[in-house]
Order: C-alpha cells, then structure tokens, then sequence
C-alpha cells in the first residue's frame, strides 16, 4: 500500500485554497489545478492520519463519470495526465500522477445542488420529524432507505461554517434566478437518472448525491469532484434491505471507530489505526471497480 500524500508541495506556484481533501492552485489563462490528496474528514475535522490512494480514487472516479456525462452536460475538465500539464509542474509529476486536474476557472453558484432518490441520512431525520424533506412532503409510513416515489432535489446554500444549509427552491431561486434555478434542477435530476441506470447496472444504489456547478461564457457546466463516494451514498443492490441503515461505500468505518473511542468531535482529531485506514481503502476501491470497471489505478500518465 502506498503511503498517504496528506498535503502538496509545488513550489512557488500560487496556493488559492486549501480544502478537506483538495489542494487548489492558480494557472495562467484562466486555469486552476485541483489535486486531491489523501487527507480524510469525518465529523467536521481532517483525520491525523490519510487514506493512500483516496485522491487517486476520488480524481479518477470523477474523470470517469465527467466523461459519462459529457451528453448531459458540460464540464471544467481539461486534462488528468500529468504530461499534459504545463511545462512548471512537470517536476512535481510524482506528487501529481492520477491525483489532480487541470480545469477552467468558473465562475460557481453558491448552491450545493442536492438530489435524494432514498430516505437516508439528513433526509431521514427531517421526515421523522416533519413528514416532509427540505419542506417537500412525502407519503406518510416511509421507512429508512425507502425509495422515494420519485428522485427530490433539496438544494443547499454553501457556507464556510461547519455543514452548508439546506433551503428551499425558492430561497435557491431568489438568490441566482428562477431562469438559472430551474436549469440546475433539472441538470441535477438528469444527471442523477443517468448515474443511477450506470450505477444499477453494476450492482449499485446511488442512494443520494450532491453537484455544484458554475458559469462558462455563458454556459452551464459541472465541476469539482461529481458521484465519488465522499459526495454520493452509494448501497450494494444485493443487500438492501428498507427499514434501517444500509451499508455504504464511504467512511464508515472510520465514523464507527470514531464513536467507539468515543471522541469529542473536537480538535485536534485523532489518527487512525492501520486496520481502519486499510478498510477504508478496500471501500473506495470496492467503488472504484464497481463502477468504472476497471481493477488497478492508473498511473500518472493515464489517469
């Protein structure tokens, strides 16, 4: 197993932000360079200890599914391979390979386009609660992890503080437009059709899964990291079984373990035990395989 890549080095080149799992950096022509690193969250905190390959994964994933969708809609991706990338980076090619993206710069909506084909998670307390998901009513008796009689879109306005907010589609349509609003509603569950075909035709549920989106000479296009694990909830189709929690290919094992150390969500977060760290892997690999099919990362010449 490769050792964890935890945080990015690239000399001089301008440092614009620094995320949960990905580093970004300024270009020249209105170009960005994204590289996800092998850093993992969980609770609001980045772990003391990575997960290797995780960003290879994530990056990898999303490149897959950018092309997948190329019919649908458009997106911020120039290029994965690193021998493409400008001649300044070439030296930093280890740190690179099958990790990172070349994008246009756009100009994003503040919106975290959310779509919901399950009760899971979020959605799940707030229908125990109020009957109702994000302020759109379902049919009363729903269990946990039903499906929904048809796919919701529950947007959520992005902030910097802890978790983004969930609003209603008007609130969405008073901040960017209700022309511009409706576009991204019915991207979001176009896209999510799409995937969720894909997904079930390798032995998956995409349960739920969030987009953002941002404006290119005038066009509408996808960016940052789309249907990865740590955006979507993804459940093994031959194991679902309403009523409960389901299984999931994401961090999982890594919030069970830090519940069972009972820590205080506080900073500093604690590191993981290897065992931990290595199951977590096998997950977003198990996802990784299932989904694009492929068994092995590639390298860095041919992410």
């Amino acid at each position: 197993m490769n050792q964890a890549l935890l945080q990015t080095d690239l000399g001089s080149l301008p440092l614009t932000a620094r995320g949960k799992v990905r580093d970004i950096y300024a270009l020249d022509e209105g170009r960005l360079l994204f590289v996800a690193t092998d850093r993992i969250s969980a609770f609001d905190h980045v772990l003391g200890s990575g997960v290797p390959d995780k960003g290879r994964i994530l990056t990898q994933l999303s490149c897959f599914w950018f092309d997948f969708l190329a019919d649908v809609v458009p997106n911020h991706l120039v290029s994965a391979a690193v021998r493409d990338f400008p001649a300044a980076l070439q030296p930093y090619a280890t740190q690179l390979g099958g990790r990172s993206m070349v994008v246009r710069r756009a100009e994003m909506f503040p919106i975290e386009c959310v779509v919901r084909g399950y009760l899971s998670g979020s959605g799940w307390k707030d229908y125990q609660k109020t009957g109702a998901v994000c302020g759109i009513h379902l049919p009363a008796g729903l269990r946990e992890s039903d499906r929904l009689p048809e796919p919701i879109f529950t947007p959520a306005a992005k902030n910097n503080v802890g978790h983004d907010e969930n609003i209603s589609f008007e609130q969405m349509a008073a901040t960017i437009g209700r022309e511009k609003a409706e576009e991204l509603k019915a991207l979001t569950l176009a896209i999510y059709e799409k995937a969720s075909r894909h997904a079930a035709s390798k032995g998956l549920i995409l349960a739920d899964t969030k987009f953002e989106f941002g404006s290119l000479g005038g066009k509408t296009i996808l960016a940052d990291e789309v249907l990865t694990p740590d955006s979507s909830r993804y459940w093994p189709a031959d194991g679902y079984r309403p009523g409960g929690a389901q299984p999931s290919f994401d961090k999982q094992y890594v919030r069970d373990y830090l519940e069972s150390i009972r820590w205080n969500k506080q900073a500093p977060a604690p590191s993981l035990p290897d065992e931990v760290v290595a199951r977590t892997r096998e997950k977003y690999m198990e996802a990784f395989h299932l989904i694009t099919g492929r068994t092995s990362l590639a390298d860095s010449e041919t992410p």
